[in-house]
């Protein structure tokens, strides 16, 4: 069943899409300091979440074969939901890795790291980034997943997402939001290394996650 739902919910166009996406981004956004790998990286890698997983499940109905699953257990149909979103997060994790590595190999970023503990605190960084990513991605991707079954399109469902991702990934959501936007890490101290207190908005993230998940039944029931 998880190999018929990665067919599914990986066409290669997505795939190709992601990989150039990547690669585009690390070749056009411009850094100095390696500590900014991740600030160029958290926005541009929720917008790709948003367009990758907003048709997780409006497919069957552009394919039309939304009346056959319709047939199906609503849990066995969720249970088909959540085997693509993984099959997609996992994607566009390794996705978000790489173009973390590409950023070093195209542009040769700076460390701000003396050289005796630059490795670890380089290592260090990149972990923390990648625990960011898994949370931002999960985020994004079940948003655009979510609106899309509420409003049985998939434009519609991107549409909506962007609006929320505009208003964030701004000075207004830098200002207003601090700690809790969902883009904390991007509007982290970067020179505060000890400061944690972006983790307001990464929580946040996961329980809006939580809460989408439990409202998923009730809109697959109603909106089918």
């Amino acid at each position: 069943m998880m190999l018929t739902e990665r067919k599914i919910s990986l066409p290669a166009y997505k795939l190709a899409y992601g990989f150039c996406f990547v690669v585009i981004l690390c070749l056009i956004r411009s850094i100095s300091f390696s500590y900014e790998i991740g600030v160029a990286m958290e926005a541009p890698m929720a917008a790709l979440a948003l367009v990758f997983c907003a048709d997780t499940y409006t497919q069957e109905i552009t394919s039309r074969r939304s009346e056959v699953h319709h047939l199906y257990p609503l849990k066995k149909r969720l249970r088909s939901i959540a085997m693509r979103m993984a099959v997609q997060e996992i994607v566009l994790f390794v996705f978000g890795a790489v173009g973390y590595g590409m950023f070093f190999l195209f542009q040769n970023p700076l460390s701000a790291y003396q050289s005796g503990e630059g490795a670890k605190s380089e290592l260090r960084m990149f972990l923390v980034f990648l625990a960011a990513m898994i949370v931002t991605l999960w985020f994004w991707g079940m948003l655009a997943n979510f609106l899309s079954c509420l409003f049985r399109n998939m434009w519609i469902g991107i549409g909506c997402g962007l609006v929320l991702w505009l208003v964030t990934d701004s000075t207004f959501g830098e200002k207003y939001l601090g700690n809790w936007n969902v883009f904390s890490y991007t509007f982290r101290n970067i020179t505060a290394s000890q400061d944690f207190g972006w983790l307001y908005g990464k929580a946040l993230c996961l329980l809006l996650c939580v809460f989408m998940a439990l409202l998923m039944p009730q809109v697959m029931k109603k909106r089918g």
